[in-house]
């Protein structure tokens, strides 16, 4: 006769420790939930701020008066940029004209494996700039393609991209060791010209996409 009133003792204990369980992971789920949308906003800015950081290394600001981030196309894996994966591209315009492009690209062919890169591309086929992002480059060897490694500071080795004009021919895209126009490290080649090869590449296949890049719809401002 008492076992049944010990059984619905306990069984009402765990019904009501499962509720005030319950109860605390929705609170809890709730106030996670708070703090990330009271966080959210400041998050976004403090990414935007660090995308905008790399961008300015390529692309003055004082060259576009649109907001450039919000004016985006989304590039699918695309083999001439060495991408494999979905990717954004950046398009910079003044007066609502098209100034230049912003966008990634790949070397495949880096001495210890891939090397990112941020291409900045004027309308008019110029090279207005490029910046490593990422690499796994021989430290004091072949890493003086990221100017953050390069001990030149005041000629770092990836400045030989700034403003180098669209008329270049296929022999002027390679190092000098190779018989074109870029610099590079002795004992350290390989790393430059999987650079120099990539944005090749990445500016040839850009201007010949030209008009549609800055045409189709994207996002907008």
């Amino acid at each position: 006769m008492t076992a049944e009133p010990r059984e619905f003792t306990a069984t009402g204990m765990a019904a009501r420790t499962a509720a005030i369980l319950f109860v605390f992971v929705i609170i809890f789920t709730g106030l996670l939930s708070g703090a990330y949308l009271w966080t959210k906003p400041a998050i976004e800015a403090s990414a935007a701020e660090e995308k905008m950081k790399l961008v300015d290394e390529v692309l003055p600001r004082e060259t576009y008066d649109n907001a450039l981030l919000n004016d985006t196309l989304d590039l699918p894996p695309t083999p001439e940029l060495g991408l494999e994966e979905t990717t954004m591209l950046y398009r910079a315009r003044k007066d609502g004209k098209p100034v230049a492009m912003v966008f990634e690209a790949v070397a495949p062919d880096g001495y210890a494996g891939k090397i990112r890169l941020l291409v900045a591309l004027q309308a008019d086929g110029t090279v207005a700039g490029v910046r490593v992002t990422q690499h796994k480059e021989t430290p004091g060897l072949g890493d003086y393609v990221d100017p953050k490694k390069d001990k030149d500071k005041t000629h770092p080795w990836i400045a030989q991209f700034q403003n180098l004009p669209a008329d270049l021919t296929a022999k002027d895209w390679k190092v000098k060791k190779d018989g074109g126009r870029f610099e590079y490290h002795a004992g350290a080649t390989v790393t430059p010209r999987a650079v120099v090869k990539a944005v090749a590449k990445a500016v040839q296949w850009a201007q010949a996409q030209r008009e549609t890049l800055f045409a189709e719809k994207g996002a907008t401002p």
